[in-house]
């Protein structure tokens, strides 16, 4: 049974942006669920190198930790029963995270710049999801303090009309 449109916390325009940021991180996760040594050592390495407490843990674990909370993340935003912003909470860290790497990580600026190299390319290319993440997020808190003439919205982003 299909659930109609605006029993759903997500917004007919929130959908290109939760498919396209959804499947790319999901893709991501899947992809790492049971990686090589060497893979785990690098994606480790570069982790720990910006976050130090990441060193606690063994690479391998470390990636299918990651690979877990990608698929997670993936899917919650894929999940139209996951409320916009709370998957723009998550999409927010998640990107908050990855452009840490890319600012703290030497060689992926050019020096003196915020400019990438190309080993920084790809890092400063998930910007896109920190602007996924804080339009969600602030699209929520925006439009819960709006009263639009006899419409008010509940908690979950649906229309209620004010009795007369």
């Amino acid at each position: 049974m299909a659930l109609p449109v605006r029993s759903l916390p997500v917004k007919p325009w929130h959908i290109p942006a939760r498919l396209a940021s959804g499947i790319v991180i999901l893709n991501s996760g899947l992809s790492k669920r049971d990686p090589d040594e060497q893979t785990a050592a690098a994606l480790h390495g570069m982790a720990a190198g910006t976050y130090p407490f990441l060193r606690r843990i063994p690479p391998r674990r470390f990636v299918r930790l990651l690979a877990a909370s990608e698929i997670a993340l993936g899917a919650a935003l894929l999940a139209p029963v996951v409320p916009t912003a709370l998957a723009g909470v998550g999409l927010t860290a998640f990107s908050a995270a990855l452009l840490g790497l890319y600012l703290r990580t030497p060689g992926m600026r050019q020096p003196g710049s915020l400019r990438p190299t190309q080993q920084g390319t790809p890092l400063i290319k998930d910007l896109w999801l920190l602007g996924i993440g804080l339009g969600f997020i602030v699209e929520d808190v925006v439009v819960e303090d709006v009263v639009v003439e006899d419409v008010t919205r509940d908690e979950l982003g649906r229309d209620q009309h004010r009795p007369e």
